[in-house]
């Protein structure tokens, strides 16, 4: 018997904390948890100030897009109804199977990104403005 899938973050026993597309199964007399594509999200602040979210792969060894786990290791599971989160998610999802083991770099830089430079010049720049603050 399946239910309808959701997004959720579930917090594992371990420590651990994913993001995933969650469907619950249950056999026999086990809760297993259907997840597809899990995530770990973490925050990252710049020096200025402003955050972010950093999204990797659960897995770091594993193609697989689809796992089991057993309610037993699960501490907590939150359903995430935030269309940020989920859009976010599904973007890091679409990208990554797009572009496989070259995500997120890959793109190349080029001058429309802005002033590219030697490391001469770029050392006299930061120099010029670390004197002068």
């Amino acid at each position: 018997m399946m239910e309808e899938d959701f997004y959720a973050t579930i917090k594992l026993k371990n420590g651990e904390e994913i993001y995933a597309k969650v469907s619950p199964c249950f056999e026999e007399e086990k809760t297993l948890l259907l997840i597809t594509n899990p995530i770990t999200i973490s925050e990252v602040k710049s020096r200025s100030g402003m955050s972010g979210y950093k999204l990797e792969s659960w897995l770091k060894t594993s193609k697989e897009d689809m796992l089991l786990i057993n309610m037993n290791d699960v501490l907590t599971i939150s359903e995430s109804k935030d269309i940020d989160m989920i859009i976010m998610y599904q973007n890091y999802v679409r990208q990554s199977k797009d572009y496989g083991d070259d995500y997120p770099s890959r793109k190349k830089i080029n001058r429309k990104m802005g002033y590219i430079s030697n490391v001469n010049d770029a050392k006299e720049i930061l120099e010029k403005l670390y004197k002068n603050s």
